[in-house]
């Protein structure tokens, strides 16, 4: 999944973490969410925002950062 449009990096914003979409989500809370045993349909219900492709964005990256 390519997340380089999806995932943004603002200085001013949440500290400089990486961010959707320049909203105030950071890829920390959507894996957060995930961590904690949400499910996708959870977060999307919660967060009308984001979308399926914003998700699968916050796992491409953190797996990128893993390597």
């Amino acid at each position: 999944m390519e997340y380089f449009d999806i995932i943004t990096v603002e200085p001013g914003k949440r500290s400089g973490q990486p961010c959707v979409r320049g909203m105030r989500i950071s890829v920390h809370d959507v894996l957060s969410y995930l961590a904690s045993g949400m499910t996708e349909q959870e977060i999307l219900a919660d967060f009308p925002e984001l979308t399926r492709e914003d998700i699968l964005a916050c796992l491409g990256y953190a797996a990128d950062r893993n390597n």
